[in-house]
C-alpha cells in the first residue's frame, strides 16, 4: 500500500513539474534566453552549484557550465529560474542598475537569520537610509581620527599574545581581532571581559547557522543560530536601553549610541542594523586577513617587499618619537603602496564575496539575451576576478600586477575588480576593511615570519570562504633592529 502511494505521489510531482515547465516554455518562447539547463524538477541545480570547492578557483560547476554554455547561462537555483553571469560587462550593468532594472533578492532563509531590517536584504529607500547611517559613522574623517587608532590597538592586542616558535590558528586569531574591534566599535565592549566573551560564543554559534542549510529543526545548526540570534538581540537591546537611560555624550563614540541619538529608527531596526554590521564588519574582514596570511606564506618575495616598505614607515615613526610609543598616522597608511597591491590581489584571488543575489524588476535585454522580469540573477564576482582573458595567470598570487602594465597585468584591471560589490550597494565598510588588512599586515611582517604547518590547509568556498582546519601556521618572532 505505502509503495503504491509513493509511486503515485512521485508521478503526481512529475506531472506538476511538467505542467510548470510547459507553462514556462510557452511564456518564454518569444524570449531569447541564454543557453543552459534547468536541472532537476524543484531542486534545479542548487546542490551542484553550492558544492564546496577551493576558493581560488571557480569550482567544477562554473567551469563546466561556462565551457558548455558561455559566460552567461540560465539555470534553476535557490528555488527560482536564474540567469548566471560570469561576464564582466553584465555584472557591472547589473550593479549599476540597482533599483532601476534589478534589486537585491537574497533567499528568505538569509533574512530569517540576519533579520528583515538587515542591510543585506533591504531594498529601496530603507536600504539607502541604513547605508547613509553606516557611511556617516564610517566616514573618511572618522577613519583618520578614531578608527585607525582602534584598529592598531586591537592588532597589537592579538599579536602580543603570539609566542616565539609557536603554532597558532591564523583564522581564529583573525576572527578574534576583527570581532574585538567591531564589538568595541559598535557597542564599546572591552576585549576579554566576560560579557564580550559570552557574546563571542553566541556569535560563533550564530555564524555556523548562517552558512548552514536552512533546516529549522531541533538540533540543526540553523535552529541553534536562531536561538543564538535571540540571545544576541537581547544583549544588544540591554545595551541600547543603557544608552537611552544614561544619555551620556561619550556614548556617541560607539555606533549604537550614535544611532540611538541621531536616527529615527525603531528598536527592531536598530537591533537588526547592529547585528548585520557586526556580521559584515567581522566575518568578511577576518576571512580577508586569513587569506592574506595564506597567500603570503607561499610568496616570500612579496613578504620581503612588504617588510622593506614597512621598515621605512617604522623608521620614520621612530624619528618622530618624543619618548612615548608613536601610533601609525594617516600619512603612514597612505605610504603603504605595495601593501595595497597585496590587498587587491588577496581580494581578487580569494574572493571573500563569491556572488550576489539580484532579481530582474522588468524584462531586460542585454546584448543578444533576454532576462525575464522576476527571474533571479546571479552576478558571479569570482568568475570575473579569475577570468584568464582579463588577468594573465589569474590563479597565481601576483600583487605586482597592480603596479602598472608589468608582471602579467591586464589593461585597466580595476574596471573588473568588484570585491565589495558596486553601484548603490557598494559595501559601506570597504575602506575600513582595507585599513584593517593594511595595519594587521604592517605589524605582522615587522614582527613575525611564518610558514604553513605539516597539516596544511586550503581556503574553501561553502559558498562562504573558510579554512576547514583553521589555517594553522608556525610563527617565529623577529629580532628587533
Amino acid at each position: 500500500m505505502w509503495d503504491n502511494l509513493g509511486v503515485e505521489f512521485t508521478l503526481f510531482l512529475l506531472c506538476v513539474s511538467l505542467i510548470f515547465l510547459n507553462l514556462c516554455k510557452r511564456k518564454q518562447k518569444h524570449l531569447n534566453l541564454p543557453p543552459g539547463s534547468m536541472g532537476w524538477p524543484f531542486l534545479g541545480e542548487t546542490i551542484a552549484y553550492l558544492k564546496p570547492y577551493t576558493a581560488n578557483t571557480i569550482g567544477k560547476f562554473m567551469e563546466q557550465h561556462i565551457s558548455r554554455y558561455g559566460k552567461i547561462y540560465k539555470s534553476h537555483l535557490f528555488g527560482e529560474p536564474t540567469i548566471v553571469s560570469a561576464d564582466a560587462g553584465l555584472n557591472r550593468f547589473i550593479l549599476q542598475n540597482e533599483g532601476k532594472l534589478f534589486e537585491c533578492s537574497y533567499p528568505r532563509s538569509i533574512g530569517g537569520i540576519l533579520g528583515k531590517w538587515s542591510m543585506l536584504v533591504l531594498v529601496g529607500e530603507m536600504h539607502r537610509d541604513m547605508r547613509i547611517i553606516s557611511l556617516n559613522f564610517l566616514s573618511n574623517s572618522r577613519l583618520k581620527t578614531h578608527l585607525l587608532r582602534e584598529v592598531e590597538k586591537h592588532t597589537l592586542l592579538v599579536l602580543s599574545k603570539w609566542m616565539h616558535n609557536s603554532i597558532i590558528s591564523a583564522q581564529d586569531e583573525s576572527k578574534k581581532f576583527t570581532f574585538n574591534l567591531m564589538a568595541e566599535h559598535i557597542m564599546s565592549l572591552e576585549p576579554g571581559k566576560p560579557e564580550t566573551e559570552q557574546l563571542k560564543r553566541e556569535y560563533i554559534t550564530f555564524m555556523k547557522g548562517v552558512v548552514s542549510a536552512p533546516l529549522n529543526f531541533p538540533g540543526t545548526a540553523y535552529r541553534k543560530a536562531l536561538q543564538s540570534r535571540s540571545i544576541i538581540l537581547r544583549f544588544i537591546e540591554r545595551k541600547m536601553e543603557e544608552r537611552i537611560e544614561k544619555k551620556v555624550e561619550e556614548e556617541e563614540d560607539d555606533l549604537l549610541g550614535w544611532v540611538v541619538k541621531n536616527s529615527d529608527l525603531s528598536k527592531e531596526q536598530i537591533l537588526d542594523l547592529v547585528l548585520s554590521l557586526l556580521f559584515a564588519g567581522h566575518e568578511t574582514s577576518s576571512v580577508a586577513i586569513s587569506l592574506a596570511i595564506y597567500f603570503l606564506q607561499a610568496c616570500p618575495s612579496a613578504v620581503q617587499q612588504l617588510r622593506e616598505e614597512h621598515m621605512k614607515i617604522a623608521t620614520a615613526k621612530r624619528e618622530r618619537e618624543t619618548g612615548e610609543a608613536v601610533e601609525l598616522s594617516w600619512d603612514d597608511y597612505k605610504k603603504m603602496e605595495f601593501t595595497q597591491c597585496v590587498i587587491s590581489e588577496t581580494l581578487r584571488l580569494g574572493n571573500v564575496v563569491r556572488f550576489l543575489h539580484r532579481k530582474a524588476l522588468k524584462d531586460v535585454r542585454y546584448k543578444e539575451y533576454d532576462i525575464p522580469c522576476g527571474w533571479k540573477v546571479l552576478p558571479v564576482i569570482a568568475a570575473v576576478h579569475l577570468d584568464p582573458t582579463l588577468y594573465e595567470q589569474p590563479w597565481h598570487f601576483n600583487p605586482w600586477r597592480w603596479q602598472g602594465n608589468t608582471h602579467g597585468r591586464a589593461p585597466n584591471p580595476t574596471n573588473h575588480m568588484m570585491p565589495f560589490g558596486g553601484g548603490p550597494r557598494l559595501c559601506a565598510g570597504s575602506e575600513l576593511a582595507k585599513l584593517q588588512m593594511a595595519v594587521f599586515i604592517h605589524h605582522l611582517v615587522l614582527n613575525f615570519q611564518w610558514c604553513a604547518t605539516a597539516d596544511s590547509d586550503l581556503p574553501y568556498a561553502f559558498p562562504f570562504v573558510d579554512f576547514p582546519k583553521g589555517l594553522y601556521i608556525s610563527v617565529k618572532r623577529l629580532e628587533e633592529k
